[in-house]
């Protein structure tokens, strides 16, 4: 058997699924008419499940896992290490901090856009995300050590 790109890919959704299954666990699930803060993650790993069983009955008609080109992975390797630095920086720092300097980083420093589109995609950004989760929402997004 040929190992291809959908065997690797459907058997990561489920292995993910069955990750989340296991640290939601002792979320309560509730009912449909109450639903449970455990509801939610149940519903991620059944579809992550089928999607990923999915991908492996139709795997056979996928290109071969040695055809993919590896020649961004060095680029793929830097944003995932700036997502993760943010996601550790998230609490401390705050939403206000994080997530501009985040995106300012990928924009500019990886993606080497110009200073000014850098600054503005990503003050905008977060501050569109701000306005719709922060205000319009009401969601308790992280604040600074400064108090924003």
């Amino acid at each position: 058997m040929i190992l291809r790109r959908d065997h690797v890919a459907g058997g990561a959704f489920i292995v993910f699924a069955g990750f989340i299954w296991a640290v939601s666990g002792d979320l309560p699930f509730g009912t449909l008419a109450s639903p449970g803060a455990g509801m939610l993650p149940m519903l991620l790993v059944a579809l992550m499940a089928l999607f990923g069983l999915m991908l492996l009955v139709q795997a056979h008609t996928s290109a071969p896992l040695a055809s993919i080109d590896w020649s961004d992975f060095r680029h793929g390797l830097s944003v995932l290490i700036v997502a993760c630095i943010a996601a550790a920086m998230y609490n401390p720092l705050g939403f206000l901090v994080t997530i501009p300097t985040m995106l300012f980083v990928l924009v500019f420093v990886l993606e080497r856009q110009p200073l000014p589109r850098a600054l503005t995609f990503s003050i905008g950004a977060a501050a569109l995300a701000y306005g719709v989760f922060g205000v319009l929402l009401r969601s308790s997004l992280p604040t600074s050590p400064w108090g924003f």
